[in-house]
């Protein structure tokens, strides 16, 4: 799948662009807050309806002197042509159109443009909470598994539900006995799925964290969910009176975690920076070698600013990793330093085009083509 052209509107602190982009390397050079992270963003959103980088209000990327958001962009999708336009007012829902129609349901569109971005927001994976790593396999598992997405849906809202009824302490049976009913339906969906996914997704983690890191450094994954060892609906029963003294539901694949390995140890107890840096580019290297075999598209993918807090060991396996393998398709990286990225543009062949970004202003700087004219 190639991105071909965006045109971006009022987004965060770009007020106006078009640009158009080559079906291989995109690189975006800048120094820091000038805007190249919020062009990777808006890209980011057009494929998960949201920011990466922003909280869930949709109106926090608007910038800030306009009343309103739009991203457009056309794509090559399996040879042929799609157009997504997004737009976004305050205090209001945001559209999305696909060819100029609109969706009945937003979650028709989540798995359409298969994408994966690098971030360094990604240290919550191994520094934050259960919720980051829950949402990693969420994300992951919904571009490719329909069913699981809905299943997803569904106890989502029925946790709300019971949630809501737990804080107006209602204690009927009966009440709870369909919500719970839902719930364990739909918990047992998502807990087979996940654990089914971790068993193909973990062996190809370890192989790239191996590739940057080299076999020295030992890592892996490990399924972490109340239902391991008792039915959904036995850890109602067993967890009904708890819940009702903290008020809400707390246990349920709702809290299912990814425990994360170096050698014997938790990662986020033991591993350095340039350590969990490298833990965090393998789990999404790993995520896009999944997508790409189990949705039969070539996601997009995102890398911002990776090369930071990492040896320059790493620096050249993780480059060595990007431009000797083809099966990436197209890329956007972004740097302050452009070593990196004219190291990358030198050992691969092919198209590729260089922007700088200065205060929310995108300039094309450099591509193939030209090199060719000269």
């Amino acid at each position: 799948m190639i991105l071909e052209q965006l045109s971006i509107l009022n987004y965060k602190n770009i007020a106006e662009a078009q640009l158009r982009f080559s079906p291989n390397v995109n690189c975006l050079i800048g120094n820091n807050g000038m805007g190249k992270t919020n062009v990777l963003d808006a890209i980011y959103y057009l494929s998960y309806c949201k920011s990466f980088t922003s909280s869930n209000e949709h109106s926090a990327a608007i910038n800030h002197d306009a009343n309103f958001l739009m991203l457009q962009g056309r794509y090559s999708r399996k040879g042929a042509p799609e157009e997504i336009a997004l737009s976004v007012q305050r205090g209001k829902r945001k559209t999305v159109k696909r060819n100029g129609k609109d969706y009945k349901r937003l979650s028709e569109h989540i798995g359409l443009l298969p994408l994966v971005m690098i971030s360094p927001l990604d240290w919550d994976l191994i520094r934050g909470g259960s919720d980051e790593r829950r949402r990693l396999m969420d994300q992951i598992i919904s571009q490719g598994n329909r069913q699981y997405l809905d299943a997803l849906i569904r106890y989502n809202k029925a946790l709300e539900q019971r949630n809501s009824m737990i804080k107006n302490d209602y204690r009927d049976p009966l009440l709870y006995e369909t919500v719970e009913q839902a719930m364990a339906s739909t918990a047992t969906v998502l807990y087979n799925t996940r654990k089914q996914w971790l068993e193909v997704f973990s062996p190809i983690f370890m192989r790239y964290y191996q590739a940057i890191a080299g076999d020295a450094e030992k890592v892996r994954l490990s399924y972490k969910s109340h239902l391991s060892e008792l039915s959904m609906q036995q850890v109602f029963n067993a967890n009904r009176d708890r819940d009702h003294i903290m008020g809400y539901t707390t246990r349920g694949v709702h809290r299912d975690d990814i425990d994360l390995w170096l050698g014997d140890h938790p990662m986020r107890k033991t591993g350095s920076q340039g350590q969990c840096k490298t833990y965090t580019i393998a789990l999404r290297m790993a995520q896009f070698e999944f997508l790409k075999q189990y949705t039969g598209t070539t996601p997009i993918l995102l890398l911002d600013d990776i090369f930071d807090k990492l040896d320059e060991q790493r620096v050249v396996s993780i480059i060595n990793v990007v431009s000797s393998n083809r099966d990436f398709g197209q890329i956007f990286i972004t740097d302050t330093n452009r070593t990196h990225l004219d190291e990358i543009i030198s050992m691969m062949s092919g198209d590729y085009a260089m922007f700088v970004v200065e205060n929310g202003n995108i300039t094309p700087i450099a591509s193939r083509q030209e090199e060719a004219k000269q």
